[in-house]
């Protein structure tokens, strides 16, 4: 059985330091959360340091993964802590 169409993507967000909120996508939400705490992952979360991953969303495809990214990342910052909420 071909085990690469089981590949999970999701789609996470973070809590920072200065209480602002970072989202991302990834295969691997804890190793990607542990880049992000040794400034190893993107610009925003070098300076904006998290402190601990506050919502997932699980998806079968990446490109799915990648739009809800992008869908949440235009959302308000009301938007985003109903969705966390809601979750």
């Amino acid at each position: 059985m071909d085990k690469s169409n089981d590949k999970k993507y999701y789609v996470y967000i973070l809590l920072t330091e200065k209480n602002t909120l970072y989202c991302g996508y990834t295969d691997d939400v804890q190793k990607r959360f542990e880049k992000h705490k040794q400034g190893l992952g993107a610009k925003y979360t070098r300076v904006n340091k998290p402190v601990k991953i506050v919502y997932t969303k699980e998806f079968s495809s990446k490109n799915d993964a990648m739009k809800e990214e992008i869908r949440i990342k235009k959302l308000s910052r009301k938007e985003k802590i109903e969705l966390i909420e809601n979750n």
